[in-house]
């Protein structure tokens, strides 16, 4: 038997394997700590997950008999959690919010998908790093980023580049709200729907809708979840279109077939994870128990997604990307103010 060190190969490939999942399940819980910080809790457990993966790449390195490990957190654990994030989904809120609330969702994230995808052709960013920047401002941050990836068959390091960048213009826009709260002339509903309807994560929302207070914060947790839910609709229309883009490209001449069609098995997980909630199966402390779950796992992919990520190919690939998506987000924010007082909602 080949052995390496005394140690059965097998087994040997096992332990690199289980220290790559140790390495993210580490950083992943140190960003839990650190999101309970008060100043690091605009930031959200993901979004420093993320960033502690790259700094670790950057300062200490990772042994590539690791990376098995790594891998199988930034792709496998994440759609696990992706399914089980659904159980923070009650559908029945979404519908008890109204049609206002649902108009606004699909059209700032129609705007923001076109407008950001748009400037990174205009920028000659990849045409997968660019619909995963568009989607990320678009609909729910790194989540979606990662959710949409497998879809357009991207890489791994358009996938980490595209979770960091709109992980980090988020918090940039948290911060910028929560100073901007008091001069914007909104009620705390109106600032709630506002932030709900604008901002990338869900810890994003929460953090900068706090200075409106519960109502506040209530409604831009629902009104950040309806987004959320379109991101199942929206990844299948985003496989189709990307299929039948490259088919083209291809000299494919024949129609595109449903066989052919990515369909986002794991997504859909999501939503019937999000109807087990809506039915109350589950008693609160149950569903709370699986939404951390879902985070932690979430996080341990996230935190996988950083540490594949290289700083000079974060610079090489992501600036331009970044630019893209901060003007993209300028402008969803503008949207987003402008159709809370267009509907009424302040």
């Amino acid at each position: 038997m080949t052995q390496a060190q005394g140690m059965p190969l097998n087994k040997k490939r096992g332990f690199d394997f289980t220290q790559g999942i140790a390495l993210t399940l580490g950083i992943a819980v140190t960003a839990k700590i650190l999101a309970s910080f008060p100043f690091l809790s605009i930031m959200g457990q993901l979004v420093i997950a993320i960033l502690l993966g790259i700094a670790w790449r950057a300062v200490i390195g990772v042994p590539e008999k690791a990376m098995t490990g790594v891998s199988f957190s930034s792709k496998k654990l994440l759609r696990y959690g992706i399914i089980l994030l659904g159980m923070r989904l009650n559908l029945a809120d979404i519908v008890h919010a109204g049609p206002k609330v649902l108009a606004i969702a699909i059209i700032n994230i129609t705007f923001t998908i076109l407008v950001v995808y748009g400037l990174t052709k205009l920028f000659k960013v990849d045409k997968r790093l660019g619909m995963l920047t568009a989607c990320g401002t678009a609909i729910c941050g790194a989540a979606a980023v990662v959710a949409i990836s497998p879809q357009i068959k991207a890489s791994d390091d358009e996938t980490a580049i595209g979770a960091a960048t709109v992980a980090i213009l988020g918090t940039i826009f948290t911060l910028l709200y929560t100073v901007l709260y008091p001069v914007l002339g909104l009620t705390a509903a109106g600032y709630g729907i506002f932030s709900g309807a604008t901002l990338h994560e869900v810890a994003h929302v929460v953090a900068a809708a706090a200075p409106g207070g519960n109502e506040a914060v209530d409604l831009a947790v629902i009104v950040k979840l309806t987004r959320v839910a379109l991101l199942v609709p929206v990844a299948i229309l985003i496989g189709i279109w990307m299929n039948r883009a490259e088919r083209k490209e291809d000299n494919h001449t024949e129609k595109t077939s449903w066989k052919s069609i990515p369909i986002p098995w794991f997504i859909l997980g999501f939503l019937i994870m999000s109807g087990v909630n809506t039915l109350g199966i589950f008693s609160a402390d149950i569903v709370n128990l699986v939404v951390l779950a879902a985070y932690l796992l979430i996080a341990m992919a996230m935190a996988g997604l950083g540490l594949n990520v290289d700083i000079q190919t974060f610079r090489r690939l992501g600036m331009k990307s970044f630019a893209a998506g901060l003007i993209g987000s300028v402008l969803l924010s503008i949207l987003g103010f402008t159709l809370v007082k267009l509907f009424g909602l302040n």
